[in-house]
């Protein structure tokens, strides 16, 4: 190995730490600042401003500038504007109605981010207990494994002490150490598996790369009742955040088919301006009248007669992806339901091992 690489593993190693936490405050840490919870949260911001952005267009925007011009002769426009020596114009939508399903759309997408960290929250704390119960499991196992080892190699002491003796066969010494080999063979492998469990623990939590936590020794008896069965899954088809989030996905494409459909209905927008107008551009030697200030303030309406097929090619995507969404809340549900009576089978298939060991 190359000296670069060596130093840089020890540096990982002497910068590696490992932590020892409860559930709580595993849980606790990763929905604070797990990478997947944090993009869901960037995200968010992301569609709250996209509100922002589509709702623009109903916000006066006024702009200033100058078309101050040398003219000789009839004072023609610049860029279709008299030239000014000051100019000002705002721009406003009075009645734009798919440029307001489009702000709906925004806000419904803004909602659906919202519910989205709450699924990402789900599924990190789901993957935090699991990697947190199958390294306090597989520590268990360690432990219980180095007492077999030590017990293992007393046997194999008191084996060739009696092969010594002549009492065995020397067959027997080799078949305890056999044993002993193979057990501490496991003891290395849990020990790896501890390792990794760990390593992809303090991941999840979103501590630095080579950190590990280990599980804290604490007592996870189930102190309430349970739920039915029916009941149970009743409450979790209500409140899955996954349903409510492809729910909102749902009312999304609803908002996008009726802005599309809108395209056709008329819009209206504020047009006001100002322009200061000045002598040396002729305007007295064409015009009857000079006037040096001006203001015009009126409502601009466009009508389309003619919006091309853009429209209804976009209504039949999206009513592809409605029926998509709806496919997958079905296909959602049915999991759900699958899951939870899976998880009551294994709950009383438990029960009756007890209830048969205790008899």
């Amino acid at each position: 190995m190359k000296a670069p690489a060596v130093f840089f593993l020890l540096c990982l190693c002497a910068a590696a730490e490992v932590r020892t936490l409860t559930l709580r405050d595993a849980l606790d840490i990763a929905l604070k600042q797990n990478p997947d919870v944090i993009l869901a949260r960037l995200d968010q911001q992301r569609a709250r401003a996209q509100v922002t952005i589509v709702k623009d267009a109903f916000v006066p925007r006024v702009f200033a500038g100058s078309g101050a011009a040398y003219t000789n002769g009839f004072p023609m426009s610049i860029d279709g504007n008299a030239p000014a020596v000051l100019q000002a114009k705002t721009q406003m939508a009075i009645f734009d109605r798919p440029t307001s399903y489009r702000a709906a759309q925004a806000n419904e997408a803004a909602r659906g981010a919202e519910i989205d960290i709450g699924v990402r929250q789900d599924e990190v704390a789901y993957r935090v207990a699991s990697l947190f119960f199958d390294a306090d499991q597989a520590a268990r196992s360690l432990a219980a494994v180095g007492r077999q080892v030590e017990s293992l190699i007393r046997v194999r002491d008191l084996t060739a002490v009696r092969v010594s003796e002549g009492r065995e066969l020397p067959i027997e010494s080799n078949r305890a150490d056999l044993k002993v080999l193979q057990a501490q063979q496991r003891q290395v492998d849990l020990a790896d598996s501890i390792a990794d469990t760990e390593t992809a623990l303090a991941q999840v939590l979103g501590f630095d790369p080579g950190d590990r936590v280990q599980p804290a020794q604490e007592d996870r008896r189930l102190t309430s009742e349970l739920d039915s069965e029916e009941s149970a899954i009743q409450q979790a088809l209500e409140s899955s955040r996954e349903i409510r989030r492809l729910e909102s996905n749902l009312q999304a494409k609803n908002l996008e088919i009726k802005s599309a459909q809108a395209e056709r209905l008329p819009k209206a927008n504020l047009v006001a301006q100002y322009a200061l107008l000045s002598r040396f551009n002729n305007y007295d030697k064409f015009f009857p009248v000079f006037q040096r200030n001006n203001f015009e303030l009126g409502v601009a309406f466009e009508i389309p007669i003619l919006t091309g097929r853009t429209a209804s090619a976009a209504v039949v995507q999206a009513q592809a992806d409605i029926d998509k969404i709806r496919t997958e809340i079905g296909r959602t549900r049915g999991r759900i339901t699958a899951d939870l009576q899976h998880a009551y089978r294994e709950i009383r298939r438990v029960e009756s091992a007890q209830k048969t060991r205790a008899g």
